[in-house]
């Protein structure tokens, strides 16, 4: 049974309003603000109804960990929105259009699903997949924002480039017109301690600041992507400018129906997904 839309609008606000607290909390030990984290809603399991709330609570950094899921529900969500804005709805909301955030695994084949919705690809984890993002980018006339996602932790389950090829990556990147690299994205493993956690998100803030001290990146590089349900306070702590949540967020609303699955692959399938 799908959760009915006043429902849908007081539990996403109660875990939103959660979510908020513990992000000031983790800005205040780290002595930063609020406002320079991005929270990115990732709404793989849930219904489209649910996508559309967030849109009505402000939410308009969405995330996907499918590039087909991604593409047909940023189709459905500019027509929504479209329409909202041709009826004169209120300049808050849902009048706006959702920036797309790409936090999963990118196959080559699938980059024409996803470029002309995304905001921001948060997955990129080979050089190869960087100029294909260039060559399809530059026929659309666009530049593409994206992530060099790195594998901190060593895991051979991970995707993401190696903390010691992260940099000479970068500066092959510098030269392709079609994209902008706008810093890096990791994940910490499922079972690792906090501890643990911490290192691994230190190790990529250690690596963004030499990336920017070398200047093997551009001013556009301002980015780190890391920190999801279990442990984005650890991230904001440790520097994150984007965290990926999902569970935290949507707790009580994994409502997606049969209709929203199809095509979207396992729902645990953990490889390819970067965000909890």
């Amino acid at each position: 049974m799908t959760t009915s839309s006043p429902s849908i609008k007081r539990r996403l606000a109660d875990n939103l309003r959660k979510v908020r607290d513990r992000m000031e909390e983790a800005c205040s030990r780290a002595r930063r603000r609020p406002t320079d984290v991005t929270l990115v809603a990732v709404t793989k399991e849930v219904d489209i109804d649910v996508v559309r709330q967030c849109l009505e609570s402000g939410l308009v950094d969405l995330g996907e960990s499918r590039p087909q899921q991604l593409n047909q529900r940023a189709a459905m969500l500019h027509e929504f929105v479209s329409r909202r804005q041709a009826l004169g709805a209120p300049a808050e909301g849902a009048s706006s259009q959702p920036r797309w955030h790409l936090v999963g695994h990118l196959q080559r084949n699938k980059i024409k699903l996803v470029l002309p919705w995304t905001e921001m690809i948060h997955s990129v984890d080979s050089l190869r997949l960087a100029e294909d993002i260039d060559e399809h980018a530059r026929k659309l006339g666009r530049v593409a924002r994206l992530l060099l996602q790195v594998n901190t932790s060593g895991e051979r389950s991970k995707f993401g480039v190696a903390v010691a090829a992260a940099s000479h990556i970068a500066e092959h990147l510098r030269g392709l017109e079609g994209i902008r690299l706008c810093g890096l994205m990791t994940m910490a493993p499922l079972d690792a301690t906090p501890d643990e956690i911490r290192l691994y998100f230190d190790r990529l803030r250690e690596l963004f600041e030499d990336m920017r001290s070398e200047k093997v990146v551009g001013p556009d590089f301002t980015h780190l992507s890391m920190g999801m349900s279990s442990d984005f306070t650890i991230a904001i702590e440790a520097g994150a400018t984007m965290i990926r949540l999902g569970h935290a967020l949507f707790e009580g609303l994994a409502t997606m129906r049969g209709e929203d699955r199809a095509g979207a692959g396992p729902v645990d399938d953990r490889v390819n997904e970067n965000e909890i």
